[in-house]
């Protein structure tokens, strides 16, 4: 029976994916081989001994400590592109709300309560409508700041819209370019995409590369009056530099879903309640994807969308399987396969993948391991988990 904790509010449509007959699943379980959360932060938690795997229902893993799980070889999933088309849906509405005065017009309507005639207020509203006119995304150009699973779609969509579209991003992918729109033009640095965009979009993960990209010198190269819209993390954009860079005439407008207390009342900022993801499709989508690969981790072994593990897959095909993390050193998988040989274990197949420090094998053999083999292999220096499924 395998046991998954949950935290926040997890779909159902995800978590009824774990067969009830083998799989028990719930905030109160104890000793569990695994956790599901999405927003809850682990890093004050003291996470059981018996926790080999978190899966995060979304994208951002800084919730969670990456770097002391890798050390005792958890292995860290999350769901990349499974809440993307609710991100692109509202970059594209920020998009248009930054470019007409539609919140301001629709404000403006709301405090004509004295105005109690409806030929005056139609009137009223005819004469005033110059002031929220603003302009057209057709033709202006979008820079897009990291092009995965959502910034792609970002890119695509503004292309169906009339829009120019450039893009940045170092550690762009093979399958990411493949998503892309061949009339996306890559930019060499970020610095040539400010330069160039009425609008840049972020859409970069949290970590210590990406902190704070957005600040004051950055800002100083935006093309005047472009706007910043920012649904990716609070931490990419330095929120002091911009509220100055408002305040300079410098930077047009900032849409964001990370507001500060500084950008509050201005007309220059539409604040949004981290709405980014929020869609009951968004959370469907990372509950399914994240409980389908708990589901085939914990069953076959196997690892997609791990963000500090490599990915590694192995197709089953009867017998049994051996699976461990190791340290990334010489000799780990060379001493563990002399194990088997020393005991006339046949090895079918196998496949090991290493990222950085950390690496993973998935070994199937024609006889089930006994408890001597099992434990000569967690003897070898440098083994962290073991398993035989």
């Amino acid at each position: 029976m395998y046991k998954i904790r949950t935290f926040n509010q997890i779909s159902e449509v995800g978590l009824s994916r774990l067969p009830l007959e083998s799989y028990q699943v719930g905030p109160d379980i104890e000793e569990p081989q695994a956790l599901i959360l999405r927003s809850h932060k682990l890093h004050d938690e003291t996470v059981p001994d018996s926790v080999i795997a978190v899966a995060r229902a979304g994208a951002g893993v800084n919730n969670i400590p990456v770097d002391e799980y890798t050390s005792r070889g958890i292995v860290v999933f999350n769901t990349p592109g499974a809440n993307a088309n609710a991100v692109k849906e509202i970059v594209t509405a920020a998009l248009l709300l930054g470019s007409r005065g539609i919140v301001a017009g629709m404000n403006r309507v709301q405090e004509m309560t004295d105005v109690e005639d409806k030929e005056v207020m139609a009137k009223q509203m005819e004469t005033e409508k110059k002031a929220f006119g603003g302009g057209e995304i057709a033709g202006r150009t979008l820079g897009v700041i990291g092009l995965g699973a959502i910034g792609s779609l970002v890119a695509n969509s503004a292309l169906d819209l009339g829009m120019k579209v450039v893009g940045f991003d170092p550690a762009l992918s093979v399958e990411g370019a493949w998503r892309l729109s061949s009339r996306v033009e890559k930019m060499e640095s970020l610095e040539a995409l400010l330069r160039v965009s009425d609008f840049v979009t972020l859409h970069v993960p949290a970590i210590e590369a990406t902190h704070h990209m957005i600040n004051s010198a950055a800002l100083l190269r935006f093309k005047p009056g472009a706007q910043l819209i920012n649904f990716a993390r609070a931490a990419v954009v330095d929120a002091d530099a911009v509220v100055a860079a408002l305040d300079a005439g410098r930077l047009g407008g900032h849409i964001t879903d990370f507001p500060t207390p500084d950008m509050l009342g201005r007309d220059d900022c539409l604040l949004l309640p981290h709405l980014g993801a929020s869609t009951a499709e968004a959370e469907e989508n990372c509950s399914v994807m994240a409980a389908d690969q708990l589901m085939d981790f914990l069953e076959n072994g196997n690892i997609v969308n791990s963000v500090n593990f490599p990915q590694t897959r192995m197709v089953r095909d009867g017998g049994y399987r051996i699976t461990f993390t190791n340290e990334n050193v010489p000799r780990v998988l060379g001493a563990v396969l002399s194990v088997l040989a020393d005991h006339d274990v046949n090895v079918v197949d196998m496949v090991n993948k290493s990222l950085n420090e950390m690496a993973y094998n998935i070994i199937d053999v024609e006889t089930e391991p006994t408890a001597e083999i099992v434990a000569a292999i967690a003897g070898v220096e440098g083994v962290k988990q073991l398993r035989v499924l």
